[in-house]
């Protein structure tokens, strides 16, 4: 308890002291929301992944769906990594990058907003933000929750109070410049705590090869009646491990705390580096939480009493008490960094795109910056009162974490995704086409909550729902645009105009024309 209790105390030390240090950059709106536009690869490439990767993957997503789909839940992780990372980087980061900047946008509402020339855009994407990240960050805090119980025998409510007051200091303190470098930190804590824990686990199992025996003999009537389904290639159900994959995957595309990401790089091979980067830490991290809890079948776990945020924490129970300590700093780095990205993401849309020029109508940087820091604080506050009630619900469409981030993930990507993608690369994208995507995306994930039983089998999961959301955006889109009143030309030659901008680069990058 004392080695877990010091652990702890030098972690919440260095957070705190970072957010000092950093409070020189959070003078003005660009510093605090955007680091300055000045942030390099290995900060913004740990900033995406850490922000990417909580305790909603490591006890929630990990436990469920390993204990779904066997060890071939490891596929997610990969899919995290290729689409999630590799991709988005590639296809987002550079046009992202430029358009953000050109266009003078912080947030991705700003971005709509000034991308179509709608101000009815911007207020409405602003509204969905706030309304549909609160269940995310709720669902960080149950999770955490879970293994400090385990470790520490801590009453829940502490343990949402004392992660609320330490985030809160250092965003408030730092701003996104703080968060970035916690983020690195962070983010190295959970490299080395992930294949720590992997190799314990298997350790405790005989072994890689005994392991897999293990789960070979598995079986499980509910589930699949074919023999060795939890070891094999794709697992018991190949298309719901698709479905996983794709919200998991392609939904980082449409989320505002992620996308944000790429608006604060500071140079070309910033990208380069950071695509790299972000993809290996997905493998490592994300591959990790998924093949790791491939192996929940072979604890003792009552599911149907204890839920399956119950697995990993029982998974857990039986390492050393170092490696205990070691699991609680990762699962607490993961959470608190996409905690703060979280809580950056809304306050800095409420003020900016909400607030300022609406309801209030003159907001200079200074009263700007004052606001979003008030609005961290209301954010925080609003999220744990959720977190906690939401562990006395009853609702069982919201009990488990991965169902609760389900529903936070299909809606914001289900509605930005298709929009901010075709603003980026295609002239054509129409202001009418952003508002069917956005009631569209939003409208089907409140009804998985509210109406399951009026959707199919295969739609009722709100993952499942989440994906099609997502995948229907990207038709919706296009074709709502090619039918609807063409966009105003200047507006979206302005908008396009900067990627026609000339500028000189190594002659390895691009050869001349003699």
């Amino acid at each position: 308890m004392v080695i877990k209790i010091v652990m702890l105390v030098l972690f919440f030390g260095v957070m705190i002291g970072v957010g000092i240090y950093c409070r020189r950059n959070a003078t003005d709106v660009n510093g605090f929301v955007l680091g300055g536009r000045s942030v390099g690869p290995w900060l913004t490439a740990f900033a995406y992944g850490t922000s990417y990767f909580s305790a909603v993957i490591f006890i929630g997503y990990a436990g469920q769906f390993g204990w779904k789909f066997g060890i071939a839940s490891t596929w997610i992780g990969l899919g995290n990594a290729i689409v999630g990372s590799f991709l988005a980087w590639a296809v987002l980061g550079r046009r992202t990058r430029i358009m953000t900047q050109h266009l003078n946008s912080a947030t991705m509402p700003e971005f709509f907003g000034k991308r179509f020339d709608s101000k009815g855009l911007k207020i409405g994407s602003s509204i969905i933000v706030f309304i549909f990240l609160i269940p995310y960050t709720a669902s960080l805090y149950n999770g955490l929750s879970r293994l400090f119980e385990m470790a520490f025998h801590i009453p829940y409510v502490w343990c949402i109070v004392a992660m609320s007051i330490l985030t809160g200091i250092y965003v408030i303190a730092g701003g996104y410049m703080a968060t970035a470098i916690n983020d690195f930190i962070q983010g190295i804590i959970m490299i080395i705590g992930i294949i720590a824990v992997i190799a314990a686990v298997l350790i405790n199992n005989g072994g890689f090869t005994e392991a897999l025996n293990g789960l070979a003999k598995v079986t499980d009537e509910t589930v699949t009646s074919t023999p060795g389904a939890f070891n094999s290639f794709f697992g018991p159900d190949p298309l719901g491990l698709f479905g996983v994959v794709i919200l998991t995957s392609l939904g980082t595309w449409g989320l505002p705390q992620m996308v944000q990401k790429f608006y604060a790089i500071k140079h070309e091979r910033d990208i380069k580096k950071g695509t790299v980067i972000s993809t290996l830490f997905a493998i490592i991290v994300a591959g990790g939480c998924y093949f790791l809890g491939g192996f929940g079948r072979l604890y003792s776990v009552d599911v149907a009493k204890d839920g399956f945020d119950a697995i990993i924490p029982q998974m857990l129970s039986s390492l050393p008490e170092i490696l205990i300590a070691v699991v609680v700093i990762l699962v607490l780095s993961a959470s608190m960094s996409t905690l703060s990205s979280l809580v950056i993401a809304s306050s800095s849309t409420l003020t900016i795109d909400l607030l300022k020029g609406n309801i209030i109508k003159k907001m200079d940087d200074k009263k700007q910056v004052l606001v979003i820091r008030i609005f961290v604080v209301v954010f925080i506050a609003i999220s744990a009162f959720i977190a906690i009630y939401q562990t006395q619900s009853k609702n069982e469409s919201v009990k488990f974490i991965a169902q609760l981030m389900g529903i936070s993930w299909g809606a914001l990507a289900g509605a930005f995704l298709a929009p901010f993608l075709y603003g980026l690369y295609w002239k054509k994208t129409t202001k009418l086409a952003c508002w069917v995507s956005f009631i569209f995306g939003t409208g089907i994930m409140l009804l998985n909550l509210f109406a399951k039983s009026i959707f199919p089998e295969l739609l009722q999961s709100p993952i499942n729902c989440g994906a099609f959301a997502m995948l229907a955006g990207l038709i919706i889109v296009p074709v709502v645009s090619l039918i609807s009143p063409k966009p105003e030309k200047q507006t979206v030659e302005d908008a396009f105009a900067c990627y026609d901008k000339k500028v000189l680069v190594k002659q390895k990058n691009a050869l001349d024309e003699d």
